[in-house]
């Protein structure tokens, strides 16, 4: 989900609208930062203090416009900026040939040698294995999403499932979450009447809708993609733990279910599409007792993996 944090870092997005977009009015400057025409002005005046040209014009085809020959300020790295930017694109795009680490390049070459010595050192120097588990989008497909999370606009998609079969839905993008290398839409799906999420490079085309919505109040992204992550799978799980709720909570990712304190201690209730990986990374990294009472399927794999384990030592 797309925040700005200040006045100044919406007057910044007014003046990519208005870079993007030359004639847009003030209502559709509103619009398009999800704010009221009085605070799109205001966004306006600011640029103007800066000592940006924002040249405004009446009647059917005006609109806010950047002046002739405005030259818009450059971007300025600290060193730990530079440094940071770098070992960031090193962590997420470890490829060299890559076009983010092409596009890092051109970057700190662009810096001051004082500025971007470092970050030009670690680029040169240091090396990262690709996660096997992460996933890359389409830059364009994200942009269209994004764009559609930020104005409010629902949209239709259309994906590929897992299992390879092609579908369409018409949602309402609640946000874009990016969970451990892989990119997801958070949304509330109109056909399922429900909140549904779908990786990013699953999705093949974004269509743009007219229709406006709302996000619900006070949605916490990161939190509502886990809980919905660690529910609708096919096999039930149910892990009773002998241990105080306080105790094993922390422990707990929404993943894995709902977690609530019993007579016994506490029990944790959720579903997996992968019991073999619930069982093996999930519960064996636990540091306490409990019994799993439900499903079947993950009651085999912790007796296969309790075996294994007993074998080793024996």
């Amino acid at each position: 989900m797309l925040t700005d944090a200040s006045p100044t870092a919406r007057a910044l997005r007014a003046l990519e609208v208005l870079r993007a977009r030359p004639g847009t009015t003030a209502d559709q400057l509103a619009e398009r930062l999800g704010v009221t025409e009085r605070a799109a002005r205001r966004y306006v005046a600011i640029l103007r203090e800066a000592g940006i040209d924002v040249v405004s014009r009446r009647g059917p085809h005006g609109g806010y416009r950047l002046g002739r020959g405005t030259r818009l300020p450059p971007v300025l790295f600290t060193a730990d900026e530079a440094l940071a930017l770098a070992m960031a694109v090193l962590d997420g795009h470890p490829a060299a040939d890559d076009v983010v680490g092409s596009a890092l390049g051109k970057v700190i070459r662009a810096l001051p040698e004082s500025v971007g010595r470092q970050a030009m050192a670690l680029r040169e120097h240091a090396s990262a294995a690709p996660d096997r588990h992460a996933a890359r989008p389409d830059p364009a497909t994200t942009s269209a999403l994004v764009d559609a999370v930020a104005d409010r606009r629902r949209v239709v998609l259309a994906y590929r499932s897992e299992a390879g079969s092609e579908g369409e839905a018409e949602v309402d993008p609640w946000a874009v979450v990016v969970r451990h290398g892989r990119w997801y839409l958070l949304c509330h799906s109109h056909r399922a009447d429900a909140v549904r999420t779908y990786r990013l490079d699953r999705i093949r085309s974004v269509q743009r809708c007219a229709t406006g919505f709302e996000p619900p109040r006070d949605l916490d992204p990161v939190r509502a993609l886990e809980e919905h992550l660690g529910a609708g799978w096919v096999f039930e799980t149910r892990v009773v733990f002998d241990a105080p709720l306080a105790e094993v909570s922390p422990w707990v990712r929404p993943p894995m279910g709902r977690l609530e304190a019993c007579a016994e201690g506490c029990v944790l209730v959720g579903t997996t599409r992968n019991p073999t990986m619930y069982a093996a990374e999930w519960l064996a990294a636990l540091p306490f007792a409990f019994r799993v009472e439900g499903g079947p399927e993950l009651q085999a794999e912790v007796a296969s993996l309790a075996a294994r384990f007993s074998a080793a030592v024996t």
